[in-house]
């Protein structure tokens, strides 16, 4: 079996570790070293077995440990062309680890990793899909506005996917933010609202995925018990059966919620 473990997931920091006791891959590193290597120890993991570190994107929740993370353990760390730059510039890229490229996709060990364009405001936002070697599929797909084709497509497949349901626009529209503050999160290169993510896992789940995990609640905007109850309600209206057609779980902020897949 494989580890499947959203260690972090919310607007203080982001990491995924997906693989096994001995060999995987972590997808983005948005809380300092400490934290992470706690939270992968929390699920039996040590660091030495991350061999690669793939980022989304440059903002801070998903990038602010990677540089002392990759560079204590010598991990290789993957992004887009465009998105190095931008982490370079941070000064993220100042250590000694290597630093590779992606446009398309990476062989980790017996990880096949496949980057997916999203849309969020910066300068070359992605999500991944990895295949494992079992031959299962899984995705994580999180800071993006809208599911595009592109996106839709590269996920298609997965068996399980940690899939963002960042706010309820209700509470977000009279919620206590800035009005640009709030154009921002529900525009197109903003994020998935609870309907959105439930509108998602419809079409997630007529195309065969099965462990859904929603993800990158916001504290300000929204509830894990809101989150839930949306995309449950949305499964239920097609006929879906929690348990039997589906698996449906929220992760936590602050914490690690491990999957086995």
């Amino acid at each position: 079996m494989y580890k499947f473990c959203p260690l972090f997931s919310g607007s203080s920091g982001n990491a995924t570790y997906i693989g096994t006791e001995h060999e995987g891959v972590l997808i983005d590193a948005g809380k300092n070293c400490k934290a992470i290597k706690e939270a992968l120890a929390a699920t039996g993991v040590e660091p030495e077995a991350v061999k690669a570190l793939f980022i989304t994107h440059e903002h801070t929740d998903h990038c602010s440990g990677m540089r002392v993370f990759a560079n204590k353990y010598k991990i290789p760390v993957y992004s887009s062309e465009a998105t190095l730059t931008i982490l370079d510039q941070m000064g993220h890229l100042n250590g000694d680890f290597p630093v590779y490229s992606i446009s398309d996709y990476a062989d980790i060990g017996d990880f096949h990793i496949e980057c997916h364009k999203t849309s969020h405001d910066v300068v070359d936002p992605h999500c991944y899909s990895i295949l494992l070697p079992n031959l299962k599929k899984v995705s994580v797909v999180t800071d993006t506005g809208i599911i595009t084709e592109e996106t839709m497509d590269g996920i298609t497949g997965s068996e399980t996917v940690l899939l963002e349901s960042n706010h309820d626009t209700g509470m977000l529209a009279s919620g206590p933010y800035p009005y640009f503050l709030k154009r921002r999160i529900m525009g197109a290169q903003g994020h998935l609202s609870n309907e959105d993510s439930a509108e998602t896992s419809v079409k997630l789940l007529k195309s065969g995925t099965r462990n859904i995990i929603l993800a990158h609640l916001s504290k300000e905007n929204n509830f894990p018990e809101l989150a839930y109850n949306t995309t449950f309600a949305r499964l239920t209206m097609e006929g879906a059966t929690l348990g039997e057609d589906y698996t449906l779980t929220v992760a936590n902020r602050d914490e690690p919620t491990p999957t086995e897949v």
